[in-house]
């Protein structure tokens, strides 16, 4: 290892050398007993990292050899897949506490399952993909089932072990694939494969395979049937990181996949996506319908939206991929702010899901309420909030793709979406009042569900200023 691949992997290495540190002084220093001051060391050394990775330089780097790189793009889906984990801790700390899930394990396997995402978005080779996506699920696989007196938690554990497991292995025999026909696990050498001559069909196949088993991380469909089950049996701090961070690096990575890899053979691969997503816009937005609990709402509303980004990412353009990194990081501000709420959801010491128990919240709670009616509302895709500029974005690329039947099948999808995000508006406003919540919020998650409301609103000025970095990140890696 050289000085310049040091400095260029220089925020992953603190981070894990930071990971390591911590659970050094977690075991030797009293295990539990250290948990919160090791959750707020973390919260604020990845909010650090999100930071100086934005202020860094432009350019690209790459470290060992290739198997690393450091450009606009990766720099982009970093500050948001850390700013959202940061965030996922800060309003966790108060909740965890309370309900007995306090262990200093869970703060450290967020920030490997965080160096594990930052490796993914960076990846360019298929090896560094595989270390980097295991790495965080390993971790994910983990925190998952951490409530061990619970069976649903337990059975959330596994599920989403065994199915994961199955998608490592769809996606190490597509890399497979694509190394006997390209020669090369380098994402620059299968490039050079395909753009040599004629596709070999063993490398599509092999593409396929990557796509499958990358689509299970994004909860895709058809390879969504893990996401309402973990959603639901995960504790619920552990279900607001699930929907956040990961989604973003699992997104960037198929993006810098299918550009960085397979660009030449985009007719190809643009098909298998748009596929995938108009059968997760379609899933989401009708089985949310029937849905009772808040949690397997929020399940089903994620695939739905991953079927938006996954649109941005079909046109195949830098547009699309500069829509696809905006609509991410408009998804991941609304999720930080709808499982504030979430969280903050007792009754008599008891976490309640289900959405019986907002009935009338407005008059009882009308700040809490009215923040989350505009988020729900920018969920839904209605203007003017910020929800519905990401929506329009990626639609309007799909139409400047000559993919105008995709835009239409996004519009319909997210109107029937919009019904179970205002059925949520229309119990909390005009439902019947039942025994209601009595849980208060800590400082820190009221402080997340109101700024994220107001970014609703006050972003439609000019997204704050994220368009012009998206730019930068999506040229970077459409070339």
């Amino acid at each position: 290892m050289t000085r310049a691949d040091l400095l260029t992997v220089l925020p992953e290495a603190l981070l894990a050398l930071a990971a390591l540190a911590a659970l050094m002084w977690g075991v030797f220093g009293g295990k539990d007993r250290l948990a919160l001051p090791i959750l707020w060391a973390t919260a604020a050394l990845l909010a650090a990292l999100a930071v100086w990775i934005a202020a860094a330089g432009e350019g690209a780097r790459t470290a060992f050899g290739g198997l690393f790189v450091d450009d606009a793009f990766a720099r982009f889906a970093k500050v948001v897949l850390l700013a959202a984990a940061a965030a996922v801790l800060a309003m966790a700390a108060g909740v965890l506490g309370r309900r007995g899930l306090l262990r200093f394990e869970f703060p450290v396997l967020v920030a490997l399952a965080a160096l594990g995402m930052m490796m993914m978005v960076s990846a360019g080779d298929l090896m560094a993909l595989y270390m980097g996506l295991e790495l965080q699920s390993l971790a994910l696989y983990v925190i998952a089932a951490m409530r061990r007196d619970s069976v649903r938690s337990t059975e959330a554990g596994l599920k989403y072990f065994v199915l994961g497991a199955l998608a490592s292995g769809l996606m190490l025999y597509g890399a497979s694939l694509a190394y006997g026909f390209a020669g090369t696990t380098g994402f620059a050498g299968i490039l050079e494969a395909l753009a040599a001559g004629e596709t070999p069909l063993g490398l599509l196949f092999g593409l396929v395979f990557l796509l499958a088993g990358l689509s299970f991380k994004v909860s895709a469909v058809p390879f969504h049937m893990w996401t309402p089950d973990v959603y639901e049996g995960a504790p619920t701090p552990v279900t607001a990181f699930f929907a956040t961070a990961p989604k973003v690096a699992a997104m960037a990575l198929i993006a810098r996949l299918v550009h960085d890899a397979f660009g030449p053979a985009g007719h190809d691969w643009r098909q298998v996506v748009a596929l995938l997503a108009v059968a997760s816009m379609f899933l989401g937005a009708v089985a949310g319908i029937g849905q009772r609990d808040f949690k397997r709402l929020m399940a089903y509303s994620s695939i739905g939206h991953m079927g938006f980004a996954l649109v941005g990412l079909a046109a195949g353009s830098a547009t699309g991929v500069q829509t696809m990194l905006v609509y991410l990081a408009i998804y991941a501000t609304m999720n930080v702010g709808v499982f504030a709420f979430i969280l903050a959801m007792e009754r008599e010491g008891r976490h309640l899901t289900d959405l019986a128990s907002l009935g009338l919240l407005a008059r009882r709670e009308p700040t809490a309420a009215l923040a989350l009616m505009i988020l729900l509302f920018s969920l839904a895709g209605v203007p003017p909030l910020l929800g519905f500029f990401a929506k329009y974005g990626v639609l309007l690329a799909a139409v400047e793709a000559d993919m105008a039947w995709l835009a239409l099948a996004g519009v319909i999808a997210s109107v029937i979406s919009a019904f179970y995000y205002i059925r949520i508006v229309y119990l909390m406003y005009f439902g019947d009042e039942g025994e209601g919540l009595d849980g208060a919020m800590t400082p820190a998650q009221k402080t997340l569900l109101v700024v994220t409301a107001a970014v609703m609103v006050a972003g439609i000025v000019n997204l704050f200023g994220i368009e012009a970095p998206a730019a930068a990140a999506a040229q970077a890696l459409v070339r």
